[in-house]
């Protein structure tokens, strides 16, 4: 089992095949139907899902053990999508006779665990994802750079949440005023440029597009704090703010080096290509 470090909704993989998962309420939900898929190598599971449901739930009149997520589709967009936690999930395979089944329990007990040692331990979640990193190939100090990255960004996330943010779109909505402020592109324009779909943006950049991130997410929060900003409208008009100061850096960047700092390119690659050189 693997799991990517994304930060809002994450992939884990099982025996090769996908699961989207995210987290509610302190626990791992996951997608019902990329389960179902697993299970049955159907070639329509969502349509095969519908049909369990039916059968299992709604004609049996049980209570739903699934909640509805947003979770990023092939499409790279966020679309609801039916999910259950670990002891949904064990329910939903018992409605689904399938010799793939047991290994599935399993993985799922594991990924339950450890999602509990986190909680109790938070350090260890960090040093997975650092595993992680590393097995996928990124150096050192790139991982460094993403892991402080990832902290600036969960404490500004944490000021959004305390000054009325209350659903994921305005997270969004702000999300992209720092992106447009900082590199002229919103993130759905910055993912297509780099041509990812389901990928996880800032996996995919190099040191300053990274630097230059952690720049305006940091300054954003440094600009709540001191005007103590409160609700979507005044957050926005911070977050355009702290956006502009790292644009303002990168544009100088930019200046003194004849290059521009947005590149279509991820950062795996242009490294592999540094050390094929001859």
């Amino acid at each position: 089992m693997v799991d990517d470090p994304n930060q809002n909704n994450q992939i884990a993989i099982f025996r090769g095949k996908t699961v989207r998962k995210t987290l509610y309420n302190k626990e791992w939900y996951f997608s019902v139907v990329d389960v179902v898929a697993i299970l049955t190598d159907s070639p329509t599971p969502r349509q095969y899902w519908g049909k369990v449901k039916q059968r299992e739930f709604i004609d049996l009149q049980l209570s739903p053990i699934w909640v509805q997520l947003k979770l990023s589709a092939s499409d790279g967009k966020k679309y609801e999508t039916d999910c259950a936690n670990t002891e949904g999930i064990l329910r939903i395979i018992q409605s689904v006779p399938s010799p793939k089944a047991e290994p599935l329990k399993r993985w799922l007990a594991k990924v339950g665990y450890e999602r509990i040692q986190e909680i109790e331990d938070p350090e260890l979640a960090t040093k997975r994802t650092r595993v992680l990193y590393k097995l996928k190939g990124y150096p050192d100090d790139w991982i460094e750079k993403r892991m402080r990255g990832i902290a600036i960004r969960e404490e500004l996330t944490d000021e959004w949440k305390n000054r009325g943010v209350k659903n994921q779109n305005d997270y969004e909505i702000l999300t992209a005023e720092i992106s447009k402020a900082t590199f002229d592109l919103m993130p759905s324009d910055y993912k297509k440029l780099k041509g990812l779909a389901r990928e996880n943006l800032r996996d995919h950049m190099n040191d300053l597009e990274l630097i230059l991130t952690m720049l305006g997410e940091r300054t954003t929060t440094e600009i709540h704090r001191a005007r103590d900003s409160q609700g979507l409208p005044k957050l926005t008009d911070d977050a355009r703010a702290g956006g502009q100061i790292a644009g303002t850096a990168r544009k100088q960047i930019e200046r003194k080096t004849g290059k521009p700092i947005v590149s279509k390119r991820n950062f795996l690659q242009n490294n592999e290509e540094k050390r094929l050189e001859p």
